[in-house]
């Protein structure tokens, strides 16, 4: 296979290597040299004319095409403009039916929630006691003992000095944070002086066990390390009372989020992360897309198989708020694809976005969450939140995901709070990476289906809710990021 067209109607091709000019491949000869991943036009395309691509237009010629060209950013732009008004017309999206029941190995926690880790977090209310949570962590490492998994401090610049609704995402992160099932235990951090203090945080958490839940003011303490161990030992006894029993797939809740893509993305990671998404959905589980920037130009699939109106019309608030934040910012709303999507063969948004909106399958769209909104309804769900790596995923995290699946066609080493598993859309990556790649669907453009993989993925994430270690945990990574767009103080 030296190209793959992946729509009957398309009008252009992805090569899967490198094609010399001159090549003859499928009754096409190529007029340069096409990289591997990059678009070669099946025909001739008039300039101004669509360049068809997942059967849907990717952009506007800007000169006429031959036939064997190279298609890209020289001889390509994007169509897209502007707030839109939409209707909705739904298309029936697809129920993908479960043939047997799964499980997996998890902490069942004493509030009804599971989680696939039993780890102890320290989360900092401020940044000016970053340096103490990495302090504490380091120091009470060797109360990892028995089902302890980890003790992980999250670092962030944040808590203070900010207004509106940068304070206001940093205090919903940080409690959802608190509260999530794969912490056994969690040290809330404080300074003493910052405006989204202990007290004020309290109020965002909730009801709280306080056998899981402890609190540290430094300022109150003349030695707040000595005191934080205190508090690390408690943490660490009531953590290490739960042990790992069997639970229902449907309790999973994964989020869906690629990065660094390339051109067979949309062809290999995220239609087989598609996949496992319906599987997941089939079984009563919960999917969570985010990165709402690039569903700009495929927003209209995901609208169609909202599961009713109500649906739809958040759909269109996520998909419009977003545009608007970019125009109040003075920034033009389709600055996109970055400089790595153009080296690896994604030409414009709309390429970008057909190829990333993958990752959702066919399921039907149940829920769309505000950003820092924890999810409450199984099925697929969508996230607002941008397409940045860290900080999407960070909200994939603070919603509930147990797992993120991150697609990548370029490779990263970051993490999230939660296991990030790595999947990437080629074999040559997977290959060079292998201290950073999980999970390698590169196949799919070799010798390999999709169905011949879907499985393979399901029950790789099951093994990895069930306590096997990804390779960014296995590094000791953790990262997180929160949503800012305002001023500093």
């Amino acid at each position: 296979m030296e190209i793959i067209k992946i729509n009957e109607n398309d009008n252009v091709a992805v090569a899967v290597t490198m094609i010399p000019k001159g090549t003859a491949v499928e009754n096409v000869t190529a007029l340069r040299d096409i990289p591997a991943g990059h678009k070669i036009a099946l025909s001739s395309i008039d300039k101004g004319s669509a360049v068809v691509k997942y059967g849907y237009p990717i952009g506007k010629a800007t000169e006429d095409i031959k036939e064997g060209d190279w298609v890209h950013t020289h001889n390509l732009k994007t169509a897209l403009s502007g707030v839109i008004d939409y209707t909705y017309e739904p298309i029936g999206a697809e129920n993908v039916t479960a043939s047997k029941k799964l499980s997996f190995m998890g902490f069942e926690r004493e509030d009804g929630k599971v989680g696939v880790r039993n780890e102890i977090w320290i989360i900092p209310t401020v940044g000016c006691v970053n340096g103490v949570a990495g302090a504490l962590a380091k120091r009470a490492s060797g109360l990892v003992t028995g089902t302890i998994d980890e003790i992980v401090s999250f670092p962030h610049p944040y808590g203070c000095s900010q207004l509106g609704d940068d304070q206001e995402n940093t205090r919903k992160i940080l409690s959802d944070l608190v509260n999530h099932p794969n912490a056994g235990g969690v040290l809330v951090l404080g300074l003493g002086c910052e405006n989204s203090g202990i007290e004020i945080l309290k109020e965002y958490i909730g009801e709280y066990n306080e056998k899981r839940v402890k609190f540290l003011k430094c300022q109150d303490f003349e030695d707040e390390i000595e005191e934080g161990m205190k508090l690390l030992t408690e943490l660490a006894e009531y953590a290490g009372g739960f042990k790992r029993t069997e639970v229902s797939a449907d309790k999973l809740i994964i989020g869906l989020k690629c990065g660094g893509s390339d051109g067979f993305s949309g062809i290999t990671a995220n239609p087989l992360v598609g996949r496992f998404s319906d599987l997941l959905v089939a079984q009563g589980g919960t999917t969570i897309l985010t990165e709402v920037p690039e569903m700009f130009g495929a927003e209209t699939i995901l609208m169609n198989r909202a599961t009713d109106e109500e649906i739809f019309n958040k759909t269109v608030n996520l998909i419009n708020n977003f545009k608007c934040y970019f125009e109040s910012a003075g920034q033009p709303i389709y600055e996109n694809p970055s400089p790595g999507n153009k080296d690896g063969g994604i030409s414009t948004l709309e390429d970008k976005s057909l190829g990333c909106t993958q990752k959702s399958g066919t399921s039907p769209v149940n829920g769309v969450l505000e950003y820092g909104d924890r999810v409450n309804k199984a099925g697929l769900n969508l996230l607002s939140a941008p397409g940045n790596d860290l900080v999407a995923s960070t909200a994939l995290a603070a919603a509930g995901a147990h797992i993120v699946l991150f697609t990548t066609g370029r490779g990263t080493p970051f993490a999230s709070p939660v296991p990030t598993v790595k999947i990437s859309s080629n074999s040559p990556l997977a290959d060079k990476k292998s201290g950073w790649i999980d999970f390698n669907a590169g196949p799919i453009a070799e010798d390999k289906t999709i169905d011949d993989l879907a499985g393979l993925l399901m029950e790789f994430v099951l093994e990895t809710a069930s306590g096997k270690k990804v390779k960014s945990e296995i590094s000791g990574y953790h990262d997180m990021a929160i949503f800012k767009k305002g001023v500093t103080l």
